[in-house]
């Protein structure tokens, strides 16, 4: 049907959103018709979650507007007329666990006056999920569903609202290839029915699976809606980076960024960190990996891909279900931080206020956390002897702070996160693991940060960097990406933005500089 005839169920124009002197979005658009299945894609930090903000009426933006099915979005805080438009399913599942299905379905709005009616509320709710065939029972607690299970609830909910524009946020981050495909199958059933789906992922491959059209954001702003079908895979990763080939909303040619000048590995040294068949179930399968003396590590992946639970098993977060892992030859206990750092293993956490920092002490009390038993004799802490192991910190780092005994809490970001740094490196390690080590920092404290890992290698020492940040990555002598739990490639230096970008997000492309998997098939792959 033509535009004129059928208006977009959503339709955004001109957003501008600003955070302080933070541009989130600028000049963003965007359209979605009924029935359409319409991707936005992008990455980190190119407004993608601002917008979703916007369109479900948690944000007012700056300027522009936001109409659904033609007609003025309804008034800022005005919860219910929002919910009648527009729903989103998060990655992370919004249902109460310890409620039943049918409570869920209705919290907030129970039938009746006053006195709860379960059987009619039961009732209700089973016609519910039979209209959207939804095959669950109502009387289950929530929290014994499958996460494939939870995600149909919450459409379900939407829906009853009277809501015709479901967003789905990651809505595979969680779900094995069986759970994705009767995910799929059911959006199709639904589209059917006049649904329109927004559909957030870092799996391209799962776009062409899926959408009929994609938008793609950069920086904040708009650079391209197409047609999934005419679209080429390269010129979709383009767009994205803003790297390669003149695709639409890319540079004129293909950038391969130069690899940062360093100290080379020692292939012929002794590991500092070796792993034999570690594996997490429902996370990554069996992996091998080396890590030399001198040598930084990147394990590049989106969301769920697996890289961050490698990480975070390395430390000792997570049990592995199998495998081994050393440190310069040294067995590890599995699933133990202690045992971790007593072996020499240096942790930069991937959200320091929530896992990198006690806010309310001091520079040196935070430094100096994983020393203590280096402080004063018999277990004592002098506070003598914390200071100055904190201003050798502070002097090493160039952490800007007024001395050790200023809180924590009144440092820049890039200043926290050389603290948090500062502790890591307080046991002086064998190998440092940094989980997105530069997120929420500006330029200069970034470039700081990533210097220090440089300088963690060239003393002899390794350090493994898991993240999706570009940035991040140029430091490393050597990337593994990831990919639904599974290594898909292999990269040495010289690597375009475009290369890697399809590999972290699910897409083949040639030439990546090493080993690359099957990703079009999401149950192919291989670990190095």
């Amino acid at each position: 049907m033509a535009e004129a005839e059928q208006p977009a169920v959503v339709r955004a124009r001109g957003i501008v959103k600003r955070f302080g002197p933070t541009v989130a979005l600028d000049g963003a658009r965007l359209a979605v018709r009924p029935g359409e299945a319409h991707a936005l894609v992008g990455r980190n930090g190119a407004g993608k979650s601002t917008l979703v903000s916007v369109l479900t009426g948690m944000e007012r933006p700056d300027e522009g507007e936001v109409t659904f099915a033609g007609e003025p979005a309804p008034g800022y805080g005005d919860t219910a007329a929002w919910q009648r438009k527009v729903a989103c399913v998060y990655q992370k599942s919004m249902v109460v666990p310890d409620l039943t299905v049918a409570e869920n379905l209705y919290l907030n709005r129970f039938p009746g006056a006053g006195r709860i009616h379960w059987r009619a509320l039961r009732e209700d709710a089973r016609a519910l999920l039979a209209e959207y065939g939804v095959a669950v029972d109502p009387q289950r607690r929530a929290k014994d569903l499958s996460v494939e299970q939870r995600q149909f609830v919450e459409i379900a909910r939407a829906l009853s609202f009277g809501a015709r524009l479901i967003i789905l946020d990651e809505p595979t981050a969680q779900l094995d290839a069986g759970g994705i495909d009767r995910l799929f199958a059911k959006l199709l059933e639904l589209r059917r029915q006049g649904v329109a789906f927004l559909f957030i992922s870092h799996h391209l491959q799962e776009v062409y699976e899926l959408c009929d059209t994609v938008t793609v954001f950069r920086d904040a702003r708009h650079v391209l809606t197409a047609p999934v079908a005419g679209l080429p895979k390269e010129e979709l990763v383009a767009a994205m980076t803003g790297d390669g080939g003149g695709a639409p909303g890319g540079d004129s040619r293909a950038v391969v960024r130069a690899p940062v000048a360093h100290k080379e590995a020692d292939p012929a040294g002794e590991p500092v960190l070796r792993t034999e068949g570690l594996a997490l179930e429902g996370e990554f399968d069996p992996l091998d990996l080396v890590v030399r003396p001198g040598e930084v590590l990147g394990l590049a992946g989106a969301t769920a891909s697996g890289n961050t639970a490698v990480g975070e098993t390395l430390v000792g977060l997570r049990k592995p279900a199998g495998g081994r892992l050393s440190v310069r030859g040294r067995p590890v206990r599995p699933g133990s931080v202690p045992h971790a750092i007593d072996a020499g293993i240096g942790y930069v956490p991937e959200d320091r206020h929530d896992q990198g920092l006690v806010l309310g002490r001091s520079v040196a009390e935070n430094a100096t956390l994983t020393v203590t038993d280096q402080l004063g004799p018999y277990g004592t802490v002098l506070p003598s002897r914390t200071r100055a192991f904190a201003q050798r910190m502070i002097t090493s780092l160039d952490i800007k702070t007024s001395g050790p005994s200023q809180p924590v809490s009144g440092l820049s970001g890039g200043n926290q996160q050389k603290v948090v740094i500062a502790r890591a490196l307080a046991r002086e390690p064998s190998v440092l693991v940094a989980i997105r080590p530069t997120a929420g920092v500006d330029v200069k404290s970034k470039d700081a940060l990533l210097g220090v890992v440089r300088d963690v290698a060239a003393s002899g020492s390794g350090a493994v960097i898991v993240s999706d940040e570009l940035d991040d990555l140029r430091v490393c002598d050597r990337i593994l990406a990831f990919f639904h739990g599974r290594v898909v490639a292999e990269f040495g230096s010289g690597w375009s933005d475009r290369q890697l970008v399809a590999a972290m997000e699910g897409m083949t492309e040639p030439g990546t500089g090493g080993t690359a998997g099957d990703t079009e098939d999401r149950t192919e792959g291989r670990q190095t």
